[in-house]
């Protein structure tokens, strides 16, 4: 018997079925939508603990701090790490809403905006040439920082850093020439360069000897006004260090610039006979210049962490770095603040030698 259609009971039997039915369909579109914007792509970075070296170990089977030219000493007992930051995320590789949520939650871990590290205008290209400059540039400085430390002379040389293409000097000066002499005398650095030059009409020629490529070259280049009556040749000039003897610093793929002090005290210890850590370890961040002082940086509640996994005892960091430790997850570490290499030093001799630490500086 075919049922009646307009019966009013058989179609208050159908309207519950529809009705699960528009529900089940809009639960699967909310999820479905859901699914989408945890997945959307955000410019934003998670910033968590990355690897931690100690400076005085090795890396790749190769030592992190060698020496050639100089006695140095190989200490068995204790470690100075360098520790680091690292970043998921990126223009090339943007993270999704939940794992930027994710990094939010996490005790550990740090959520930024992406223009923290990937400046507008700025490639991943760029920016990751960036930070190996400044890796390469902190290695330098580290060591004319330790060398100073230990009163160990070293010189500084005038070096080309840019050559501008309207000026007279383009095409004949290259990028890391080092000029040694202007006129046939020797030349004391970067401001004596830049003056020598100075001294003479606008439109005088000047010759400049340059090592290139561990070749001597003797050049002539035109001078001209630069628009207040001084004489120049149109070269950007900035210092460069030359030691008595080869430091080599090997940390792989790591960039930037904060682990300065830590290479400068590692450069330290290879050159004192005796461990300037004793049998402690310790980890720490913080820039460096020729003159010992040490510098902010940032990720310091990440690094925190990275040391205290390693089993790092006291952490060394820049002074006016010091509030970004009371946002760290680390709880078992002792955290010190320096200004200065020597402060570092004095820092390390009153642990090596088990004194009053409760003295030591802090950061609250």
């Amino acid at each position: 018997m075919i049922p009646d259609l307009t019966d009013e009971s058989v179609r208050r039997d159908e309207v519950p079925w529809r009705r699960w039915i528009t529900l089940i369909v809009a639960c699967v579109i909310l999820i479905a939508m859901g699914v989408a914007l945890f997945r959307m792509p955000v410019p934003y970075l998670v910033a968590s603990p990355g690897v931690a070296l100690n400076t005085l170990g090795d890396h790749d089977d190769e030592p992190i701090i060698q020496v050639d030219g100089r006695e140095s000493f190989q200490h068995d007992e204790g470690g100075l790490a360098m520790v680091t930051v690292q970043y998921v995320g990126g223009p090339n590789h943007r993270i999704d809403l939940l794992t930027a949520l994710s990094g939010w939650i996490a005790p550990t871990s740090a959520v930024l905006p992406e223009e923290a590290v990937f400046p507008p205008g700025r490639t991943v290209e760029e920016v990751s040439e960036d930070q190996t400059l400044m890796m390469d540039s902190s290695q330098k400085l580290a060591v004319a920082a330790a060398l100073s430390h230990l009163d160990i002379d070293y010189s500084e040389v005038p070096v080309v850093r840019d050559v501008p293409d309207d000026m007279p000097a383009h095409g004949v000066l290259e990028p890391e020439d080092v000029l040694t002499e202007v006129d046939g005398d020797p030349v004391e650095g970067q401001d004596d360069a830049a003056q020598r030059i100075r001294d003479r009409e606008p439109g005088d020629s000047v010759e400049i000897t340059v090592k290139r490529d561990g070749e001597t070259e003797d050049l002539s280049v035109p001078t001209v006004d630069d628009g207040e009556g001084n004489a120049v040749i149109g070269i950007l000039i900035d210092s460069d260090m030359e030691f008595p003897f080869d430091v080599d610093i090997s940390v792989g793929e790591i960039g930037g610039p904060s682990a300065g002090m830590m290479f400068s005290l590692g450069i330290i210890d290879r050159l004192s006979e005796e461990s300037i850590t004793g049998d402690h370890y310790v980890a720490g961040t913080g820039t460096i210049t020729p003159q010992g002082d040490v510098g902010g940086v940032s990720g310091v509640a990440q690094k925190m962490v990275s040391a205290e996994r390693q089993g790092a005892e006291y952490f060394l960091v820049a002074a006016e770095s010091c509030s970004q430790t009371l946002e760290s997850a680390a709880q078992d570490i002792r955290v010190v603040p320096v200004e200065t290499l020597d402060e570092a030093t004095s820092t390390l001799d009153v642990i090596r030698d088990d004194g009053d630490t409760d003295a030591l500086p802090t950061c609250q």
